[in-house]
């Protein structure tokens, strides 16, 4: 048995139609749904989602990836090729608010599920197209994946050590996860212009933009000098000491970037000889110098370990954390204050955990809906709530346009 799911969230009563899989499209639906949006979740029948085979790890046979992604939908497999997959389609889209899809660019056109052939019948339809360079443009074809967009957006170019070493991506699919953020961004949006206007359209987005939005710092510095920054480890392109710091025991971020702070940092060291160090004196001063002003601070903190200088620091109000591993940060007391890290019931994995809504609403809490879906596992009652009688259903199911697992 699945988790009963009760509306709650400022978009409930919102119907979101998902043709997506992998990595941005689902995201941009996980995040509907956390706020309370229905997600419908339809997947190929010749094995769903690829993302169900992005093992290991798996639990009990379930993908540990798909499961993060999908939590909160329910889920029908599909066969979008056939007129009779394309007519449940439809039927579902009556209902529906939202569609997100994020198939190579045509994709839709040819199963003659385009937005322009869509809009005829339901021109009240949001339809997010998530793709990798967008929907107009020379690369509109292209195929798009985050580590590509990485290194085009530029992301690569200032990720990593420093200059001389090779390019480094973020570790995290920062383009993916951006661009279903993004998405919907763009699709609340585009549902506040329909609610005073009744009309649908287009929300499109892609994987580049997402990278280029995240270089506004680099961006800024580039047209202002006509130089392109490089990476810089963990300092900071505009300000310093703005960095992490190796202690006796681990490492330590510092962010004392303003005047202030910096001078409670010498305080905390007991260095402060230092704010009178010319190549200190100000922020400028300390940029031009980062690493006389590193080498002058560094050896400091390797003489105690993380704990005391987080304590030292947070007493000096100094902005200081941290470098957390990811399973220490789940275990995080503001991680677990924050429902950050939430159980939830799968049908077959049993109790597990997933990743929380970052969005906080006062009003209309959000929260996540449920474990994600089974292959076909909502198949049957999703076809019921369209208006499908059973023996129309056992119909479908014989014919393979609809399957379970």
């Amino acid at each position: 048995m699945t988790e009963k799911r009760t509306g709650q969230g400022p978009l409930v009563g919102v119907r979101v139609i998902e043709l997506a899989h992998i990595m941005a499209g689902p995201v941009c639906g996980l995040m509907l749904g956390d706020m309370g949006a229905e997600v419908i979740k339809v997947e190929k029948i010749d094995g769903g989602d690829d993302t169900r085979r992005s093992v290991p790890p798996s639990i009990e046979g379930e993908s540990a990836a798909y499961m993060m992604m999908n939590r909160g939908k329910r889920g029908i497999a599909l066969d979008l090729k056939s007129p009779e997959g394309k007519a449940v389609l439809r039927r579902l889209l009556a209902d529906a608010d939202v569609l997100i899809e994020n198939y190579r660019g045509g994709t839709m056109e040819k199963l003659g599920l385009g937005y322009e052939t869509l809009r005829q019948e339901f021109p009240g339809l949001i339809y997010c197209a998530l793709s990798g360079f967008g929907r107009t443009g020379p690369y509109a074809d292209r195929a798009g994946f985050d580590l590509v967009a990485q290194g085009m957006s530029g992301l690569m170019s200032i990720t990593g050590e420093g200059p001389g070493r090779p390019p480094m991506k973020c570790g995290p699919p920062v383009t993916d996860i951006t661009a279903g953020i993004l998405a919907a961004m763009g699709v609340l949006a585009a549902y506040t212009h329909k609610l005073k206007t009744g009309e649908g359209q287009v929300v499109d987005t892609s994987l580049f933009e997402a990278g280029i939005t995240l270089t506004y710092w680099q961006s800024a510095i580039a047209m202002a000098t006509g130089v392109a920054p490089g990476p810089m480890g963990s300092a900071h392109p505009l300000n310093a000491p703005y960095e992490a710091f190796e202690t006796a025991d681990g490492w330590i971020t510092i962010g004392a970037a303003n005047q202030t702070n910096w001078l409670r940092l010498l305080g905390v060291l007991g260095v402060e000889e230092l704010s009178n160090d010319p190549r200190f004196a100000a922020n400028r001063d300390r940029m031009a110098h980062r690493e006389d002003l590193v080498a002058a601070l560094a050896p400091h903190f390797r003489k105690q370990d993380s704990a005391t200088w987080l304590a030292r620091l947070e007493a000096g109000g100094v902005p200081a954390g941290p470098v957390l591993d990811v399973l220490a940060m789940q275990r995080d007391p503001q991680t677990l204050a924050r429902e950050m890290v939430v159980d939830v019931n799968h049908p077959k994995a049993g109790r597990m955990s997933t990743l929380g809504l970052p969005v906080k609403f006062s009003q209309t809490p959000g929260r996540v809906h449920g474990p994600a879906p089974t292959f076909g596992q909502h198949g049957r009652e999703i076809l019921s709530e369209a208006g499908y009688d059973t023996a129309a259903i056992e119909a479908l199911l014989a014919s393979g346009v609809i399957r379970e697992a």
